[in-house]
């Protein structure tokens, strides 16, 4: 198992920390989602409040269902164990989830270094000096040098008065970083168990591809043969014979490519799982016996809650808001407290002494003047930012809905499209059986046979095609609804 991929099981546990800290700083984060109007409110007095211009809407297009959908280990629903297999592997050893989780623990190291201004600083200091003056140092007077120690055991500690909020609202900012971290964690992890299931679908439908073209080049040889009989008979002409051997020749020529686009799916897998291609092998031969897993999109909104990206796009910008309120406070007046207690003596002896203790206690207040306009272009910037972010967070959320409605669509015309196919199937081999029967009857035009062959060849691979983007789109809904990642269930259970 991958020592960053096995860390990153610790990620609810992490998530909970951190919450418990956010709590424990008297922080909090505020999200009220309606079917109507997303708003959300930070935890600051500027009462920032984001809101879509179009209501949520109550059902998709395609699908009026608001069943919750039954997504758990989606992938499983394919009915392929060896599909099962790769997935867990891919979940301990993908890379890009590796990395995802060491950006998540940077963005908590983060959110540790921005929280440390709200505690006191402590530093102890210890000082054993022994000086020696000279005896020369006033003109026309020689007086002999003297010689001193001086021992020193001092704690010094300062306090920055968060009396603005400040330094709260840039570990704020810091903490809701952090949690969309987390979030980006689970939109890897979402990428990559599409990616495994969609590279396993091709892999398994372009071997399937592969063994329909080989099964259509021996038909196709088999005919020639036939053609080959006749024109010994002299019952066939050369152009006959040229024209099955053109035939034979294509199809030969289209089973390459199709094996090495099943090739390229296989090493993707490898990567995908983080091992290199080389000895990397699979049974899988056709998606002809997969499953078509049936799945209810549940209701727009729970889109909210339940797609990750989204939720990543809204820390994002609860954390521009903090930015915005800490840059805001920069304007006022920064007050600092000082002291220093310990001990001070010429001797090591008396270093402990009552009469040896000393201490210093101080107060001061920095009031920004004129820094060249850099703290009103500083607000100006993260301002700027909040408002890009906002922007960023409503394109996903109606992102999430389009992908959704695209998803529908696509299951829906292609499950149409599949079942015309089959209709074009069946004819065309019937055709097909029939034409070699007159083939050798010698009743049939050999223009008409070679389309006869074309249609059937071609409608095969075709078919075959239609059903691999059919259970892609499956795939494209599963993920378009956020998989069976569930922020409520997995993420906060005791909230």
């Amino acid at each position: 198992m991958h020592a960053a991929a096995r860390q990153g099981l610790c990620l609810i546990g992490n998530i909970r920390l951190r919450r418990r800290f956010i709590h424990r700083v008297a922080l909090g984060r505020v999200a009220a989602i309606t079917a109507g109007a997303i708003l959300l409110s930070g935890c600051h007095p500027d009462d920032f409040v984001a809101s879509l211009t179009h209501p949520i809407p109550e059902h998709f297009d395609l699908n009026k269902s608001t069943t919750p959908p039954h997504v758990s280990r989606w992938w499983t629903k394919f009915g392929s164990n060896e599909l099962d297999r790769l997935m867990d592997e891919a979940n301990f050893e993908n890379l890009d989830i590796a990395l995802a989780v060491a950006q998540l623990d940077q963005a908590d190291a983060q959110a540790g270094v921005a929280g440390a201004p709200l505690w006191p600083q402590l530093n102890y200091a210890g000082n054993n000096q022994r000086t020696r003056t000279s005896g020369t140092s006033v003109p026309g007077i020689i007086s002999p040098a003297t010689e001193r120690n001086s021992f020193s055991r001092v704690i010094n500690a300062s306090y920055v008065v968060d009396l603005w909020g400040q330094n709260r609202a840039l570990l704020d900012a810091a903490l809701h970083t952090a949690n969309a971290s987390a979030y980006q964690v689970e939109v890897v992890r979402l990428t990559t168990r599409a990616s495994v299931v969609n590279n396993f679908l091709t892999l398994a439908a372009n071997r399937e591809r592969v063994a329909v073209a080989e099964e259509n080049l021996a038909n196709a040889e088999r005919i020639l043969q036939v053609i080959r009989e006749r024109v010994g008979a002299g019952t066939a002409s050369a152009l006959d014979l040229a024209q099955q051997e053109s035939l034979v020749a294509t199809q030969r020529a289209s089973i390459p490519p199709l094996r090495q686009a099943a090739e390229t799916a296989r090493t993707a897998l490898a990567l995908l799982l983080g091992r290199p291609p080389q000895g990397f092998r699979l049974k899988t031969r056709s998606a002809r016996g997969l499953r078509l897993p049936k799945v209810s999109p549940g209701m727009p909104s729970a889109l909210l809650v339940r797609r990750p990206d989204v939720r990543n796009a809204e820390q994002a910008l609860e954390s521009a808001d903090a930015n915005v309120y800490a840059a805001r406070k920069a304007f006022f007046p920064t007050i600092t407290l000082t002291g220093q207690a310990g001990f001070q003596s010429a001797l090591l002896s008396t270093l402990f002494r009552p009469e040896s203790f000393i201490y210093t206690i101080a107060a001061g207040v920095a009031q920004p003047i004129f820094q060249g306009h850099k703290l009103k272009a500083q607000l100006a910037l993260n301002e700027a930012q909040r408002r890009g972010l906002l922007e960023t967070y409503r394109k996903s959320i109606v992102s999430a809905l389009t992908d959704v409605e695209n998803a529908l669509i696509a299951i829906r015309e292609n499950m149409l499209r599949e079942a015309a196919q089959r209709v074009v199937i069946e004819k065309s081999r019937a055709a097909f059986n029939l034409s070699e029967q007159r083939l050798r009857e010698g009743t049939i035009d050999l223009t008409t046979l070679l389309a006869v062959q074309t249609t059937l060849f071609q409608a095969e691979d075709l078919l075959i095609q239609i059903r691999l983007t059919r259970l892609q789109a499956v795939v494209s809904l599963f993920q378009a609804i956020g998989g069976d990642w569930d922020e409520t269930v997995v993420l906060f259970p005791h909230e």
